[in-house]
């Protein structure tokens, strides 16, 4: 019986979770007191638990240890403190964008600035990428390369996938969807699950015709010369700038307006910056570079003061490009990479090319011929920070214990890079950054303890109340 009422704890502590995640009211504030509440309770019990331990008795249980361990150190100062909820929206679509933008108390603490994060897994579809299909479909509809009923391709680790998936379907559309067929399982599933075909291909280089960004083109191409214009349509998130107009034209100017909202203190949150400017620096890393590149043009529009950055994974050229102007990376060069596209555990950033979107980041037209030309302006960003597979994951872990957000590998990566631009600015700033999504699609890799433990990164230092202890100098 013991046994029975701890798998039904885990049971129901799993379902609150997948709740709390959905939610961007709850935040995931609740999920580590009711994870505590619950592993507190002696008679706990729900009927229904025999059925849900058969599916969710591991994942629970180690949800439960993860914010069970260590309770929130941060007391609830802002539970008084009522936001009015947003108004009735005639669709799915509607709710897409105008994400919380919430300040991260620990690494605040720790550095002396308002170490911010705009949260993009409040996002229908769970990630930023719900911005990038929305403006890709929709484009794509209204210039008739895409007509009702015909079908998007497109060649994703992930998350893209599911937010095409989501938006195609909204809109009275199909998606295939090409990806690597060691991208984390829950991501498939996902769009799978709004009806999307996935196609399965071995990770090659983006030169290999069966590279899954080319399968993607080739399939939207076989549409189109069965069924006629419009009846298949390659998103090409890479190089379509639609991708960076979303963030020009939507999540930019949401940042810049909520960090003016920080000015009058109404909203209950202990402010530190002193800089005198609404944010003194943005950073995140890049995929496709359509964030960071849009984000960045709007937000230096505005105060060309504000510092843009970017923080990139191990195994990624970018960094190099933006410090030295040379798509480089030693590991290639040696000849020494493990896995393809580069050699990371983190999903959905880092690229070993120049895409259209980051040619804007870095001063270009973000046009084909103007990167095949070369033509670069006057870069957007003001440098770059490296963020290894180690720092994502003992980030992860600690944000998990100390604030309880539950993050992708992605959004710890640009935390990382938060943290380290903070700490180089000195107390008394405001930096921003983006929460990608959330940690629901990374359980079998990048939240898997076995899975971290077979790349030699178990986290270790996530205890330490000093989040520089596991960061490395830059």
């Amino acid at each position: 019986m013991g046994e029975f009422k701890q798998e039904s704890r885990a049971a129901t502590t799993a379902l609150l979770v997948g709740t709390a995640v959905a939610s961007a009211a709850a935040g995931a504030w609740l999920v580590a007191s009711s994870a505590n509440r619950r592993r507190a309770s002696a008679d706990t019990s729900v009927s229904e638990a025999p059925t849900a331990v058969t599916t969710v008795r591991s994942i629970a249980l180690s949800l439960c240890d993860l914010f069970g361990a260590c309770p929130p150190p941060h007391a609830p100062t802002t539970r008084s403190v009522h936001f009015p909820p947003p108004p009735p929206m005639p669709d799915v679509l509607a709710s897409i964008g105008n994400t919380p933008l919430i300040r991260v108390n620990s690494l605040s603490a720790a550095t002396g600035c308002d170490v911010m994060i705009k949260c993009e897994f409040a996002n229908p579809g769970g990630s930023v990428k719900d911005r990038v299909a929305l403006r890709i479909i929709t484009e794509a509809l209204d210039s008739g390369e895409l007509v009702e009923g015909g079908t998007v391709t497109e060649g994703t680790a992930g998350s893209t996938g599911v937010s095409l998936a989501m938006v195609a379907r909204a809109l009275g559309c199909n998606a295939h969807l090409a990806l690597p067929d060691d991208a984390a399982m829950e991501k498939p599933r996902l769009m799978e699950s709004f009806g999307a075909t996935v196609e399965r291909v071995r990770p090659v280089s983006i030169t290999h015709k069966d590279h899954f960004v080319n399968v993607a083109r080739r399939r939207a191409e076989e549409l189109c010369q069965s069924n006629g214009r419009g009846a298949g349509y390659f998103a090409d998130q890479f190089e379509n700038t639609a991708n960076f107009r979303s963030h020009l034209e939507g999540t930019g100017p949401e940042i810049w307006r909520q960090c003016g909202d920080l000015a009058s203190k109404a909203n209950g949150i202990e402010i530190v910056s002193t800089s005198g400017r609404r944010l003194d620096a943005f950073i995140c890393a890049c995929g496709t570079g359509g964030t960071l590149a849009g984000i960045a043009r709007y937000l230096k529009s505005k105060d060309e003061g504000i510092e843009c950055h970017l923080v990139d994974p191990q195994g990624s050229s970018l960094y190099n490009k933006v410090k030295r102007g040379v798509l480089y990376n030693r590991v290639e060069a040696e000849g020494k990479r493990l896995r393809n596209p580069f050699d990371t555990i983190t999903e959905g950033v880092g690229i070993n090319r120049l895409t259209c979107n980051f040619h804007i980041a870095i001063g270009g037209d973000g046009t084909q011929a103007g990167k095949t030309a070369g033509n670069e302006g006057p870069s957007l960003l003001s440098g770059a920070f490296k963020c290894s597979d180690r720092e994502a994951v003992e980030m992860s872990r600690y944000l998990a214990r100390r604030d309880g957000l539950f993050l992708g590998s992605s959004s710890c990566v640009n935390i990382v890079g938060a943290a380290k631009l903070a700490r180089q600015l000195g107390p008394g700033h405001r930096v921003v950054t983006i929460a990608c999504d959330s940690g629901v699609r990374h359980l079998t890799k990048f939240w898997s303890g076995e899975y971290v433990a077979s790349h030699g990164l178990t986290p270790t230092k996530y205890t330490k109340n000093d989040p520089f202890e596991f960061l490395d100098d830059e």
